[in-house]
């Protein structure tokens, strides 16, 4: 595979006039933020841009849509350019994908190994922390200036997928380009009250419902946890609300691999999982139609939650035989 570089990738979004974001669906910090951070840039050059959503923003990540998100397909009737943001395949935006199909051209800016080029413009890079990091770079290549608000978006994304700055993906670059933010005035402090210190107690109330299904395999290396629909309904909770429990079990003493299972109103089972140092989970997410990074990755089952749970403990016990 090979990249375009941000600068042909700039000039494409210089010569465009009307623009549309794609972030995958339930978004988290990383698609939000980088999309944002984008979107707001491009609308300070005179562009009219959106970004394009089909689900709920999560409460935590409210702060970062400044009048950008949509879930509207008729805002732009025919959009010269669509780009995806933190995803590069398109079932990860499956109702989108015709509108994002509609564009002139398309490009897809990612950092997920496991993706494969789409667009007519691609630069994924999956040692990048977070795709913030390759918006950042981007919006420099085009002699954007990274005020506050664009800091903020960006520092949002690098924060939530490094886990704060903690996970194994972080970077002598993901402080570099920290450090540049802070110098651009970007509250971070003002972010980590908003991403860490402004749940709800019904997310208290499912997390603690979901760690109480937990079931460790493999001699205790492996663990698996579960959100049914009705642990929601009895808890007032909405399903984005249990982003952060797989996270609580990888940090268990001696887990290697957690995964948590989440049952979609449809009737099929959304799979995150997570690794702390050694095994690769994205081959496991691969084998079960999903992907990934190496220590996150993810799938998407259909079949019954028991079904799932059974299967994700045959996968998890031969990953780490």
């Amino acid at each position: 595979m090979k990249n375009n570089t941000f600068e042909e990738i700039g000039k494409v979004i210089s010569d465009a006039e009307r623009i549309l974001i794609f972030p995958h669906v339930n978004m988290d910090g990383d698609a939000l933020g980088s999309s944002a951070a984008l979107c707001s840039a491009l609308r300070r050059r005179g562009k009219e841009c959106y970004i394009l959503i089909e689900d709920r923003i999560p409460a935590n990540l409210a702060f970062l849509d400044r009048g950008f998100c949509t879930a509207d397909q008729n805002m732009i009737k025919k959009q010269d350019l669509s780009i995806c943001v933190d995803c590069g395949d398109p079932s990860r935006f499956e109702k989108r994908r015709k509108k994002f199909d509609q564009a002139d051209i398309t490009v897809c800016i990612d950092h997920h190994g496991t993706t494969a080029p789409y667009c007519d413009y691609n630069y994924i890079d999956k040692d990048a922390a977070a795709a913030g990091e390759l918006i950042y770079k981007l919006l420099l290549a085009m002699d954007t200036e990274i005020d506050a608000e664009i800091g903020e978006a960006i520092f949002a994304a690098i924060t939530t997928d490094t886990g704060n700055f903690q996970y194994s993906n972080t970077t002598a670059e993901s402080h570099l380009i920290a450090a540049a933010l802070y110098e651009a005035g970007t509250d971070w402090g003002k972010v980590s009250t908003e991403l860490y210190e402004n749940n709800r107690i019904e997310r208290i109330l499912i997390e603690n419902t979901a760690l109480g299904t937990m079931s460790t395999v493999a001699g205790g290396r492996g663990v698996i946890a579960y959100v049914t629909q009705n642990m929601l309904g009895e808890t007032g909770a909405v399903m984005d609300e249990t982003e952060h429990v797989v996270e609580k079990l990888r940090s268990i003493a001696g887990v290697e691999i957690a995964a948590f299972l989440k049952e979609t109103e449809d009737g099929r089972v959304k799979v995150s999982l997570r690794s702390k140092s050694s095994a690769d989970v994205a081959v496991i997410a691969a084998e079960l139609g999903g992907g990934g990074h190496i220590r996150a990755a993810g799938c998407t089952l259909s079949c019954s939650l028991s079904e799932a749970f059974d299967l994700l403990k045959g996968k998890i016990t031969d990953s780490l035989s």
